[in-house]
């Protein structure tokens, strides 16, 4: 379940920025990203569509990931968060794009392969709409807003999230990034709990949840791994071996190659090398990809490298 985004777009021959802005070519690149490497799902991970919705300063290019603009943050003024309201109804904007993504997938792809919806997570959100380093300095001066931002975040989380099972999503991503940049004090305070409720939301709707962390996440294993999801990325980072004992034999684990110095420097023989390290490393439960998104130019026999890794050893990493 590698994740490819700008990978995806370069396969069907599309600019980025086209990519992320119209549905319908994101479930081309998907599809044909999938059937040409054999992967077991698609999804609708891109950009921040929450905040773009919300009324955030984004900015867009030709070929690149969209930014959000932090000096002209949403809420970068405090005063601006009364004035904003959670959708009730995800029809329009990139929310709503996202949605009729995965309601194309769902056709496409029909029970195939799983189609993966994404949210981004309490901390990645409010990182977006109050720029990441007001956040940080939120977190002591002014822990009562970021409760009151937190609570914000999660609801319009939850209602995107809702939208896209019943649009046909089997797992929900969320992408929660900026967790990666709190120690176990704050984690445990102020992200945790948000997050499990989102989780929980997420099972209560019928989908399943996959958390999506990048960077070094080692201080906060302990705490992730109470949070009952399905499936937990691993970015590279952080040891696998040490994800397996602070998570336990029981929580999925996903990755971990390096994307850049394992999957796009290696080759199929080192990939297959590593691939196998990290297999005895995680035991059983355990989902072949990169810690994180696919980078653009990796050769593609060494995405194929991953996917015969996957075949050939499927049933040994099934629990007993």
């Amino acid at each position: 379940m590698p994740i490819t985004m700008m990978f995806a777009a370069d396969i069907l021959g599309v600019k980025y920025g086209r990519y992320l802005r119209d549905h319908r070519i994101l479930v081309e690149a998907q599809v044909k990203t999938a059937e040409m490497f054999v992967l077991d799902y698609v999804s609708v991970i891109s950009s921040s569509s929450e905040a773009a919705d919300l009324g955030a300063r984004l900015q867009w290019y030709d070929d690149q990931p969209s930014a959000v603009i932090e000096e002209g943050a949403l809420f970068a003024d405090k005063a601006n968060f009364a004035r904003v309201k959670a959708p009730e109804l995800i029809s329009g904007g990139l929310m709503g794009d996202r949605v009729r993504a995965v309601e194309l997938l769902r056709q496409r792809v029909g029970k195939d392969l799983l189609v993966e919806g994404w949210v981004e997570g309490p901390c990645a959100s409010a990182a977006d709409l109050r720029g990441i380093s007001r956040l940080m300095m939120d977190f002591s001066d002014d822990p009562g807003f970021v409760h009151d931002l937190f609570d914000f975040t999660l609801e319009v989380a939850i209602r995107f999230a809702s939208s896209q099972i019943h649009s046909g999503a089997d797992i929900v991503g969320v992408g929660d990034a900026a967790a990666s940049l709190v120690g176990p004090r704050i984690y445990k305070e102020f992200v945790w709990p948000w997050e499990k409720k989102l989780v929980d939301a997420i099972h209560a709707e019928g989908g399943r949840v996959r958390l999506h962390i990048c960077g070094n996440t080692r201080r906060i294993l302990g705490g992730i791994g109470e949070l009952g999801c399905d499936l937990v990325d691993v970015d590279f980072p952080v040891p696998l071996e040490q994800a397996r004992s602070q998570m336990g034999p029981l929580q999925t684990l996903t990755g971990n190659l390096d994307p850049v110095r394992d999957l796009r420097s290696g080759s199929p023989e080192s990939i297959t090398q590593s691939l196998e390290a990290l297999r005895q490393k995680a035991g059983a439960r355990w989902i072949v990809a990169a810690g994180c998104e696919v980078v653009r130019d990796t050769p593609h026999d060494n995405l194929r490298a991953m996917t015969k890794f996957a075949q050939t050893h499927a049933t040994e990493s099934l629990p007993a």
